[in-house]
């Protein structure tokens, strides 16, 4: 029982830190298993009605899913492109995901973080609970991290409810330390969209590396995930435990660039189309990325003693 209760503190603590209006963190609650486990599928960049294998990498989604039977499907943003959605009926949102993702393993929960892409349309709509009537797995709040904060110049963004930003951004990285410091969670993930390491296209994120960088490492995080880059990835910190893992494969991909001099902590770099599982216990986790075709590409097992709290 204390093993069980332990784990889902885990997810409540960790993974389900989301960010409201005025930047405070809130716990989400998602049952384990009766064993105490948890397993998920991680899946990023996707949303193009079915094009560029989106619709393949879905098949193989639910294969994976059912062979696991997973508890959620986590989304590390762009879901829907090249410009978020224009409200809360812009048929995209079937056609790019109740319509894509229609495995019964399926079916579950979706936690679904914000990208950059999702900002350049109404982020309010992907935000407003109406698209959790018209698909129940639908679950969309500005998640930590909300990376896109970190990264404003690009292009034309919607920002209505985080602004203003600077503030917004100095409360959310002041409540997320608070949040980590205070958790003895086994096992400490953070998910966001753009990656803090990364050898794909985009490269690291310098405003990550040096605003939220130091909280993790100084708070011991295990595991960071996020996508932005349309690839699959393993870097190990070569200066701290954590594991940072990109899942941003789910449609197009294959962009060709790889930064070859940056490879420091590289243990695995796909560049295409996939998405991955994660299997935790309360002392193991299991990464594992897939293709189109469901091979398995790359594995990562980790294990730890337990976290008692005082």
């Amino acid at each position: 029982m204390a093993a069980g209760c332990s784990l889902w503190m885990v997810f409540i603590s960790l993974c389900f830190l989301m960010t409201v209006s005025a930047a405070l963190l809130q716990r989400l609650e998602h049952p384990v298993k009766a064993d105490a486990s948890l397993s998920l599928l991680v899946i990023g960049d996707w949303g193009r009605k079915g094009t560029y294998n989106q619709s393949q990498v879905a098949a193989q989604m639910g294969r994976a899913a059912k062979k696991l039977d997973i508890n959620f499907v986590i989304s590390t943003g762009d879901n829907f492109y090249d410009d978020g959605l224009t409200g809360i009926d812009d048929p995209a949102f079937e056609s790019s995901f109740s319509k894509i993702y229609t495995a019964n393993s399926l079916q579950n929960q979706w936690y679904n973080v914000l990208g950059n892409h999702d900002y350049r349309g109404d982020v309010e709509a992907q935000l407003n609970p109406i698209l959790h009537n018209i698909d129940h797995r639908w679950f969309c709040q500005r998640f930590i991290v909300d990376t896109v904060l970190f990264k404003p110049k690009d292009h034309k963004y919607d920002w209505r409810g985080v602004l203003p930003r600077e503030k917004y951004l100095l409360n959310l990285l002041k409540d997320l330390e608070i949040a980590l410091k205070g958790s003895t969670a086994n096992w400490k993930i953070v998910v966001g969209h753009h990656p803090v390491r990364s050898i794909g296209h985009h490269g690291d994120t310098k405003e990550l590396i040096t605003q939220l960088l130091p909280i993790l490492e100084e708070n011991n995080v295990d595991i960071y995930i996020n996508g932005h880059d349309h690839c699959l990835q393993h870097i190990s910190s070569t200066t701290s435990q954590i594991q940072f893992l990109t899942s941003g494969g789910g449609s197009k991909a294959w962009k060709g660039d790889i930064h070859k001099n940056e490879t420091d902590g590289v243990k695995f770099y796909y560049d295409g189309q996939g998405f991955m599982s994660v299997e935790l216990e309360q002392t193991n986790a299991k990464v594992v990325y897939y293709d189109i075709f469901g091979k398995v590409l790359h594995v990562l097992n980790l294990s730890k003693g337990l976290n008692y709290a005082m």
